[in-house]
């Protein structure tokens, strides 16, 4: 499902969307109070949600927008695992080869965290499982986990949802 949205452009990304501009509250002098540069992305086909109200900019805080709703689509859309469309399977592929050393600037961040939350809702929540099937350590795939704030909690619902205990983060 999430591949199906993921792999879009922008532009037809945000042709499945409902936006909506609005005057953002809080500082920014008189400029920010009198124009509709906060944006609202609501998309219709996943019903996921975000916003974007930084920028005086209207057409900045689109584009924020949109990559925070590819961000929420990998994180919160699941597909199954192991994968058999060839954008995917390359991925998980390169998965093994950089062992999850990504920072969150590579274009490969995001569809990589996708693919290790869809290993881990294969493998049940089970950490160990999950990085023998990744081809990884269970060190590295907790420290790939704990790396970004929605993705831990994103791992420790999948985890609750299969009755297990949450993750405590590495120190």
């Amino acid at each position: 499902m999430r591949q199906q949205f993921t792999c879009l452009t922008d532009e037809q990304l945000l042709r499945q969307c409902a936006v909506d501009t609005y005057r953002a509250s809080g500082p920014g002098g008189q400029k920010r109070n009198k124009t509709d540069s906060a944006v609202r992305l609501r998309h219709l086909p996943s019903g996921l949600q975000v916003i974007a109200e930084e920028s005086r900019s209207q057409h900045e805080n689109k584009q924020r927008a949109l990559k925070r709703l590819r961000q929420r689509l990998f994180l919160l859309l699941r597909e199954p695992f192991p994968p058999t469309d060839p954008a995917s399977v390359a991925l998980w592929q390169a998965v093994a080869e950089h062992q999850l050393k990504l920072g969150q600037r590579d274009a490969r961040y995001w569809p990589t965290v996708g693919l290790v939350l869809d290993a881990l809702v294969a493998q049940h929540g089970e950490l160990a499982k999950t990085a023998a099937l990744l081809g990884v350590s269970t060190g590295q795939l907790v420290r790939f986990l704990a790396g970004q704030d929605k993705v831990w909690e994103q791992a420790n619902c999948i985890r609750r949802q299969f009755g297990l205990r949450p993750l405590h983060r590495p120190e």
